[in-house]
């Protein structure tokens, strides 16, 4: 191999390596949004971004980014084997902080010319799931703020909403009841420490 082939793997490989030790880890208390902002500022700093483009509540994605993908960058839905050990694929192509299907990340990425996002990174996870719940708010009536509908448009898709396919699998009306609950929590808690999580890092650092 040419030398210069030989440096440009080297140096896309330890990139590699590095962005992969930079990835965040998933929150230590989830049940706690407070929590969840203080352990991540970035994260804060996106679900503001996210509320103030969309219109959605900083409650909302965050609990169905939990029931997800429980805030891991990498989620995907387990493989499937044949015969209990040939490994034939996923069950879908969901993936990342969002459990984002490809075909709709596609759709995402074309529609707000995010070329660049990538299902691994927490903000854009958290944008995409802005959008959705914005869309889903347009193209079905679903108030924003009701999380037990919009996690029902979000693994139904918006077709499947109208048709009420969830009304056959009292497992996922389960779920999304699971979902709503947290979100309420979430709201609570986010009640709580608002005013504490918008204060400037100096003031922070002289009183926090």
């Amino acid at each position: 191999m040419h030398p210069l082939s030989i440096r440009r793997t080297f140096l896309v490989a330890t990139l590699a390596l590095t962005l992969a030790g930079c990835a965040t880890p998933p929150p230590r208390d989830p049940e706690n949004l407070c929590n969840i902002f203080k352990e991540n500022r970035s994260w804060y700093k996106a679900a503001k971004s996210t509320r103030d483009k969309w219109g959605v509540p900083v409650h909302v994605p965050m609990a169905m980014m939990y029931q997800e993908s429980s805030f891991r960058h990498n989620a995907r839905p387990p493989m499937q084997y044949w015969l209990g050990f040939i490994p034939v694929g996923r069950a879908s192509s969901a993936y990342g902080y969002a459990q984002a299907k490809t075909l709709t990340w596609d759709d995402y990425v074309r529609e707000n010319n995010r070329r660049f996002a990538s299902r691994t990174n927490f903000a854009d996870a958290h944008d995409f799931m802005g959008w959705f719940i914005y869309k889903s708010h347009q193209v079905n009536g679903v108030s924003k703020w009701d999380a037990y509908a919009q996690y029902l448009n979000y693994h139904e898709g918006w077709g499947g909403y109208r048709r009420g396919t969830f009304n056959q699998k009292p497992w996922l009306i389960k779920v999304s009841r699971t979902v709503d609950e947290r979100a309420k929590r979430y709201a609570a808690q986010y009640r709580q420490c608002e005013k504490d999580l918008d204060r400037s890092w100096l003031w922070r650092l002289f009183f926090g």
